[in-house]
This record gives structure tokens, C-alpha cells and sequence, in this order.
């Protein structure tokens, strides 16, 4: 038998043969050999697994004899250095018997060569140790899996390159759009501010006597306050003459539930006419429909303290009860030494609805009058649609209210006339027994403004009115 050392000896040579054999051809040669495959394995790394199989196993999970451990190595001679040369191998020893057995047995391979030897080296260790073949399927199979999960891994890299590349152009399309419409915002509210500029200014003038830093600091208040005013007005509009549109079955594709989708076309169209939104009343008098002109700036004050005790110390035009069921009217005549015309009020404990129109026409007189109307005198003049359902008696919503009616009779005289009339502010109920609400709107010509005060919806409610009404140059 062989003795532990010249074992270890012979592995130790073994596998410095599986080496030299593996990086001893040329680099043309290596590209070919690795096209030879042998269990769909490179035979040539097959080769290297066996051979580290081998030294790994013998002796513990592979017991093999003398004679087929000599064959093995002879074909890892036979991979490593070709056919035996004896003029050329080194003399062995007289008493190296292993030495000349390993020598006899590499001789007995001839002159195969070395791929041939190394694929004898697998064919021979797959016969001899069964475990070999399934080591080496279940390298193949790791081998696999890792592959896989590279793959795996490199497909979901790309996937998430694309999904972050996706979402910065999203983000960047979101960030153009943003700012997009931060410009037509800044634009339409520049607009908007040179319109109103000077009325802020005689207003705040008026608050803030000698005292520019609050005048300014009112004027921006009241220019941010238009501005959502405005664009309150605006959509609203669109959706009501989207309504009408829907009603007459002349609704086209592309615009979505609430008739929004023509919001910025409205927005474009008015700042490309310098947001000239100023609309020719209808003068055809027999017609009896309300023109729509310019709409009124509207901002609230929390002072309302102050302000009631400003309007009852006297300096303000008034104090009116509005009875339950009643609707009062304040008659401004335009001035003609005036450009605009401002209002406020307030009430006590509960709202109260609030409109504005006017009436075309030279004014009779340019006394300020005050004209109630009792709900029972107004009922022949309410169309279907305004009429006031039982839930809205205390707090019905809004939108729902008595329009002026020109044949009705007040407690301060007959209303009768025929001259046109345009709705400046539709009437609803504001909260203001919390604020005071005031507003402003520049004279569209000759008239007079109705400012419409509604309790009409109230059967047993009165309500306490605070209100001031002046004009500017």
C-alpha cells in the first residue's frame, strides 16, 4: 500500500498539474479548449473540479485502491505535462518503488492527450465515486441560482432606474406646470391690482389717515382678497353657463362634471385682453333681463366691534331693523363727482342675505334712500325658481332669494320703474354677525345701486343692520 506521505505528495503534484496543465497552452489554444464541453460544463473547469474533489475526498469520503489512485494520477501527469518522455523525466530512485509505479502507469496512457487525459481523469473518478456526478450538479445548480438572482437583481436595478427616471420627468412636468400657473396666477393678479389700485388706496386713505405703513398694509390685504374674490366669481361663472349649456343639450366632449375644464381658457382669454372683462349691458328695455358688467371687489374686517360703534356714535349712515320676512333696499344714486362706491355692515346675532345690482339710468335724485319690502307684497313677483322651500326658513342655503322687483311697493314709496337692471352680486346669506363684510365696484355709468339686504327666509327672526355706503373720485 502507498503511505500517507507519498499521498499527500502525489496530491500535492496532482494538483500543481491541474494548474500547469490549465495556464500551460497558449491563449489560442485556451479560447478553443474552452468551446469542448463535457456535461455542459468547459472540460477544462470540469477538470479542476474533479481534481479538487478528489484531494478534498480521499481518504474520507472516497476510499479508493492502490492501483486506480496510481491511474488518476498518471492522467493528471498525462493533463499536465503530455505523454512521458523518460529521456527527459528525471531518474527515479532505486528504492522509489511508488515512484516507479507512478511512472509505469503514465507510461501505459501513451500518447493520448492532455484533454483527452484530463477527460479520462473525470470518466475514471465518476466510475469510482458515485458522489461525484451529483457535486457537481449541485454546483452547476448553485451556479444557476446566482446567475438568476443576478439577473433577478440586475432587472429590478433597471426597473427602479426607469420607475426614478419616470418620476422625475412627472416631477419636472408637475414642477413646469406649478409654475406655469404661478405666472398666469402673478399675471392675472397684477392685472387686477393695477385695476383696483387707486380705490384700495382712497379706501385705505380713508381708514388709515396719515399713516402710509397701514395704508399699505390694508391696500395688499384687500388686493389678495379681490383676487380670490375674483377667481371665486369666475368659476362660478363657468359652471353656471356650463349648467345652461347642459340644460339646452349643447354640451361637447371635454369638459369634465363641473364645467371646470373651461377655467383656463376663461383665465387666458381675459388676461390676452388685459383682462378687459367688461361686459355691454342689455339695453334692450323690453327685454327685463339682468346685464352682467364688472364684478365687485368683496373683503371682510374682524373689527366689527369698532365698526358698530362707529355707525351708531353716528359716523357711519346707519342702524336699520329687518324685519322677519322683510327685504330692505338702500338706494345710491352714482355721484357725479364720484368714480366708485364702497359699502359695509354687519348685524348683530345672525346672518342676513346680501346683494348688489344696478339700475341704468340717470338718477331722479342723489339722496341715498332706504325702501323696505315685506315678503307677503313680493310673493306675485317670485318666479319658480326662487321660490323658498319650508327647510330654508332659518337656514336655508344660499342662492336661493328674492330678486328685486320693479312694480313692488315699499314702506318708503312705489319702486316702479322700467330702466334695465344688472346683477353686480348675486344675494346669499353672509356670516356677518362675526366680520364686517364690505366691498367696492367702480361706477359701470349712470344709475343707481340697489344694495339688497334679505331677510325674506326668516319667519321669525328680525335682525339688527349696521351700514355704511360713500363713494371715491
Amino acid at each position: 500500500m502507498i503511505s500517507p506521505d507519498n499521498v499527500e505528495l502525489s496530491l500535492r503534484q496532482m494538483s500543481l498539474g491541474a494548474d500547469t496543465g490549465s495556464n500551460g497552452s497558449g491563449s489560442g489554444s485556451d479560447s478553443e479548449d474552452s468551446k469542448i464541453l463535457k456535461w455542459n460544463l468547459p472540460l477544462k473547469e470540469l477538470y479542476r473540479m474533479a481534481c479538487s474533489f478528489y484531494k478534498e475526498k480521499s481518504g474520507k469520503a472516497v476510499h479508493l485502491s492502490y492501483e486506480d489512485n496510481l491511474k488518476l494520477i498518471a492522467f493528471t501527469q498525462q493533463a499536465a505535462h503530455g505523454p512521458l518522455d523518460p529521456a527527459k523525466a528525471p531518474p527515479v530512485g532505486m528504492f522509489d518503488v511508488i515512484g516507479k509505479d507512478r511512472r509505469i502507469a503514465w507510461q501505459h496512457l501513451g500518447t493520448i492527450t492532455k484533454l483527452q487525459a484530463m477527460e479520462g481523469f473525470i470518466d475514471l473518478l465518476d466510475r469510482l465515486c458515485p458522489l461525484f456526478r451529483p457535486t457537481v450538479e449541485a454546483i452547476k445548480k448553485d451556479r444557476e441560482e446566482k446567475l438568476r438572482q443576478a439577473q433577478a437583481e440586475e432587472a429590478h436595478r433597471r426597473e427602479q432606474l426607469e420607475q426614478e427616471k419616470e418620476k422625475l420627468v412627472e416631477l419636472k412636468r408637475i414642477e413646469d406646470e406649478r409654475n406655469r400657473e404661478e405666472m398666469q396666477r402673478r399675471q392675472l393678479q397684477d392685472a387686477l391690482n393695477q385695476q383696483t389700485y387707486h380705490q384700495f388706496k382712497d379706501y385705505a386713505e380713508k381708514q388709515f389717515p396719515g399713516n402710509p405703513e397701514q395704508q399699505a398694509v390694508l391696500i395688499r390685504q384687500l388686493q389678495n382678497e379681490h383676487y380670490h374674490q375674483y377667481m371665486q366669481q369666475l368659476q362660478a361663472q363657468v359652471a353656471s353657463n356650463y349648467s345652461q349649456l347642459k340644460a339646452n343639450g349643447d354640451v361637447e366632449t371635454g369638459l369634465d362634471g363641473n364645467g371646470i375644464g373651461q377655467l383656463d381658457q376663461t383665465v387666458s382669454a381675459k388676461e390676452g385682453s388685459q383682462l378687459e372683462y367688461k361686459e355691454q349691458c342689455d339695453s334692450d328695455e323690453e327685454s327685463g333681463e339682468y346685464a352682467v358688467i364688472n364684478p365687485a371687489n368683496m373683503w371682510t374686517k374682524p373689527d366689527i366691534k369698532l365698526f358698530k360703534q362707529e355707525v351708531t356714535s353716528g359716523k357711519g349712515d346707519g342702524v336699520i331693523r329687518v324685519g322677519h320676512g322683510d327685504t330692505v333696499t338702500v338706494r345710491v344714486p352714482t355721484h357725479e363727482g364720484g368714480s366708485c362706491l364702497f359699502w359695509e355692515f354687519a348685524t348683530d346675532n345672525y346672518d342676513i342675505g346680501f346683494g348688489v345690482y344696478f339700475e341704468w339710468g340717470k338718477p331722479a335724485t342723489t339722496e341715498v334712500s332706504v325702501h323696505i319690502s315685506e315678503s307677503d307684497e313680493d310673493d306675485d313677483t317670485l318666479e319658480d325658481d326662487d321660490v323658498v322651500c319650508a327647510d330654508d326658513l332659518e337656514c336655508g342655503g344660499q342662492g336661493q332669494h328674492k330678486q328685486y322687483s320693479n312694480g313692488s311697493g315699499g314702506a318708503s314709496g312705489t319702486l316702479a320703474n322700467t330702466n334695465p337692471i344688472s346683477i353686480i352680486v348675486p344675494i346669499y346669506r353672509r356670516e356677518c354677525q362675526t366680520e364686517v363684510y364690505a366691498g367696492s365696484h367702480s361706477y359701470p355709468g349712470e344709475g343707481t345701486y340697489l344694495l339688497k339686504f334679505d331677510n325674506s327666509y326668516s319667519l321669525w327672526r328680525s335682525k339688527t343692520l349696521y351700514y355704511k355706503v360713500f363713494y371715491t373720485r
